[in-house]
């Protein structure tokens, strides 16, 4: 299986490609158009800022090659982000491939302590409501580790969710698109799992 990771700006691809290798798969790190779009899968992950990292897509192109993109698609924390409609996260009109916009956590809640919660989210967290075969043999209330100040909102895509100051997207799936805020390559068995299912997706 040909698999390619999106190589820009904002793309924490190592340890994509190291979550790949222990699943015994290759896949290329490449920002080359010909190569995305003949890959069987392609791995959009992220970490980093919505507005720079859309400066970069428009720059080289890459925002209209991932918009058609016909075969399956991972977005990984930005990666999802990207994906969505628009992020309050610099004000910034992102692909538009699902219809949800990013919103960037309230900063103002307190816990039942009184104490500000922290942002960013970061740690363990878990998912529930669990649908598509992105989840498959996935259990409820798994945990999962996040990284993120902003989040995707609920919306009918979502097919995972998480809670931390407010319900929100852990996972969104339309079309041949799939995109999770956790980081899988950090989320031990669970997170390979998942990846696992992505590549075996058909």
């Amino acid at each position: 299986m040909n698999l390619a990771i999106i190589k820009y700006n904002a793309g924490n691809v190592q340890s994509v490609l190291y979550a790949l290798q222990r699943l015994g798969v290759n896949a290329i790190v490449t920002d080359n158009h010909k190569e995305i779009a003949a890959a069987d899968k392609v791995i959009f992950p992220g970490v980093g800022n919505a507005s720079s990292a859309m400066g970069y897509l428009h720059k080289t192109g890459l925002d209209e090659l991932i918009s058609s993109l016909q075969q399956p698609v991972l977005g990984i924390c930005l990666g999802l982000q990207l994906l969505c409609n628009f992020s309050e996260e610099g004000n910034t009109k992102c692909l538009g491939i699902f219809d949800v916009e990013v919103k960037k956590f309230d900063e103002s809640v307190k816990d039942e302590n009184l104490i500000p919660v922290k942002i960013p989210h970061m740690g363990w967290n878990n998912i529930y409501h669990l649908s598509s075969p992105l989840m498959k043999g996935i259990n409820e209330n798994a945990f999962m580790y996040f990284v993120h100040s902003y989040y995707a909102e609920l919306s009918p895509q979502t097919i995972a969710s998480t809670n931390y100051v407010v319900p929100f997207s852990a996972a969104i799936h339309k079309n041949n698109f799939y995109g999770v805020q956790f980081h899988t390559e950090k989320s031990a068995a669970i997170g390979e799992k998942i990846l696992s299912n992505f590549i075996n997706i058909i």
